[in-house]
């Protein structure tokens, strides 16, 4: 649905803390949400980033660089990091903006699945009391969920955002009783200056060092694994001409998944281009995008394909949040199951080769990433702030 602006310009200027441990463009979905959000606002709000890691700078915004725990576990830096954030955010701010598993924060930005869910939920006695024995007897898990216990405790001006109504429900069956501070904020896009041509095609494949011909689909993520690209390297093997695949994402699962492409023997039609900060040019190169994931509160992917008028076929709503926004056939091709190669195949044969079905979804996928820019995101998030402003 097309969200309203509405007008927030007689609000005083807030003072607010955004807390993220990597705030980089390579980082992952989580921390391209909260970038884009601070380069929105920048200019309306005096906002301080606190971060483990800072690699994009944004004009008028103020960096605070938080120490690394000196143990290397990553439960324990979390919990140093909440701590350390608690402490340096404690005076001084009129909201505090968590995208962290941390208890600082009026506004607390959920971006995955709350551990508890993923423990308990729909599991059966036996399988809950096993659960609850580890749980018991693992010092990483009970920090995590004490930590979200106390991010989803009552507050009366505490906001819990959700990146997807799908991801909202699920907090809900977690944590009941933080129903009333539940909110939605989507991801948003900002839509390309220009429209994708075969000129630009062409340039932007030669300056990946893709191939000039053939037919390109594009995978992004970097939990190579959680993503689906086991499916996808198996689905590509079922294609025998000149299709290609380019892979956005961590390198430090490149070894591991170049060997699964040769397993599959389409190691020469996979072309593995590790990070990088500037995707534009990765949509601009393909042809479609595969997200055969197997867990996404949302995906931004998505979305960023969909503005660049390039054609998705992404797994199902249980798999998938932004696929509750979406309808087969209309916008993108759904795959309900993304583990099935064969499926997952079907769907991208029929985008590649059927030109009048691109061109539909390429149509109906702009004018949906229409109805979600960043600049009206930013107001809603804005909105929230103004609602628990101290």
């Amino acid at each position: 649905m097309q969200h309203k602006q509405s007008n927030t310009s007689d609000k005083r200027r807030l003072r607010v803390a955004v807390l993220n441990i990597f705030f980089s463009p390579t980082g992952g979905g989580a921390e391209r949400y909260s970038i884009a959000l601070v380069e929105q606002l920048a200019p309306r709000h005096d906002i301080h980033v606190f971060a483990q890691r800072i690699e994009h700078n944004i004009p008028g915004v103020t960096f605070h660089v938080v120490s690394a725990s000196p143990l290397k576990l990553r439960w324990l830096n979390q919990l140093w990091y909440a701590t350390a954030t608690w402490r340096a955010t404690r005076r001084g701010f009129d909201v505090t903006h968590s995208h962290e598993n941390v208890w600082r924060g009026e506004v607390q930005t959920v971006h995955v699945l709350p551990t508890r869910y993923k423990l308990f939920h729909s599991a059966s006695f036996m399988r809950r009391l096993l659960r609850y024995l580890k749980v018991a007897t693992s010092p990483r898990l009970i920090t995590y969920l004490v930590l979200e216990r106390a991010r989803f405790s009552r507050h009366h001006k505490r906001r819990v955002v959700a990146t997807s109504t799908v991801l909202r429900d699920q907090m809900i069956l977690a944590y009941p009783s933080a129903t009333a501070a539940l909110r939605v904020v989507t991801p948003g896009v900002t839509m390309p200056s220009e429209v994708a041509t075969p000129e630009r095609q062409l340039a932007a494949r030669k300056q990946l060092g893709l191939p000039q011909a053939g037919c390109g689909i594009l995978f992004v993520g970097n939990d190579y694994g959680k993503k689906g690209l086991n499916t996808l390297l198996k689905s590509l093997a079922k294609f025998h001409d000149n299709t290609w695949l380019a892979v956005v994402g961590n390198p430090a699962h490149i070894v591991e998944f170049q060997g699964r492409a040769k397993a599959e023997g389409v190691a020469d039609r996979v072309h593995f281009l590790g990070s990088i900060k500037d995707t534009g040019p990765a949509y601009v190169a393909v042809d479609c995008l595969a997200h055969p994931t197997l867990e996404d509160t949302f995906a931004m992917v998505v979305l960023e394909s969909m503005a660049n008028g390039v054609p998705v076929v992404v797994s199902g709503q249980k798999y998938c949040g932004i696929s509750g926004l979406l309808s087969h056939e209309t916008n993108v091709l759904l795959v309900e199951d993304p583990r099935n190669a064969d499926a997952l195949h079907a769907a991208l044969a029929r985008v590649l080769k059927d030109d009048v079905l691109r061109q539909k979804l390429c149509a109906a996928g702009l004018r949906f990433a229409a109805q979600y820019q960043w600049s009206a995101i930013a107001l809603q998030q804005e909105k929230i702030y103004f609602e628990v402003a101290l």
